[in-house]
This record gives C-alpha cells, structure tokens and sequence, in this order.
C-alpha cells in the first residue's frame, strides 16, 4: 500500500528546534516533489515548504528564514528542519508526494509550541 511515514511532532518550546521527517513507500512511483503542509484549529491547510526532484524549494511566507526542508531521493525521504519555533507555528503538519499518479498525504503529526 502506498503511504507516506511521518516523524512523530512533539511539544517544544518558544524559539526551539524541531525536525520532522517522511518517507515515502517505495510504490510510490516518480516524485515530482515532496513537501510539508500545516493545519491549525479552525484555520485551512497551508503551505509550510516544498522541494522538488531538482532541488527547488518553496516556502510559505510564515515560516521563510526559519524553516529548511532537504530531501534525500535515494531514501525517498524529506526533512523538515524547524528553528525559532514560535507559539502560531502550532499545527498538524502534513506531509505530501506529489506524484506523476497524484498526491499523496501523510496521517498528519502534531507539533505544539508553548512554554
């Protein structure tokens, strides 16, 4: 079955690290990108970061200068490097393949930043 593996979040405090991480099962065939979206309480789903095949990021306008995404394509796997987590950075993060079949979405982890 074709899936995507998300980290496990967790609770981090202001101005904290966090690292999340995907992978992606290997039936899952021509990745064009892969990337991270999040979803607060009662707000929509929004872009966090994208990386392509080719190495091209994305990221949204919330999370530029603190957030990296990296991927190693021989793992089919996509990091998520967070750094100066603030209290709005609170969200499930979703991870997703775009493939040449479609999208992919992950189960979703939660990340809570609070002191």
């Amino acid at each position: 079955q074709a899936q995507l593996v998300e980290s496990e979040g967790g609770l981090v405090q202001p101005g904290g690290s966090l690292t999340l991480s995907c992978a992606a099962s290997r039936n899952i065939f021509s990745i064009n990108a892969m990337g991270w979206y999040r979803q607060a309480p009662g707000k929509e789903r929004e872009l966090v970061a994208l990386i392509s095949s080719f190495g091209k990021t994305n990221y949204g306008d919330a999370v530029k200068g603190r957030f990296t995404i990296s991927r190693d394509i021989d793992k089919n796997t996509v990091y998520l490097q967070m750094n100066s987590l603030k209290p709005e950075d609170t969200a499930v993060y979703f991870c997703i393949a775009n493939a040449i079949l479609g999208n992919y979405w992950g189960q979703g982890t939660q990340v809570t930043v609070s002191s």
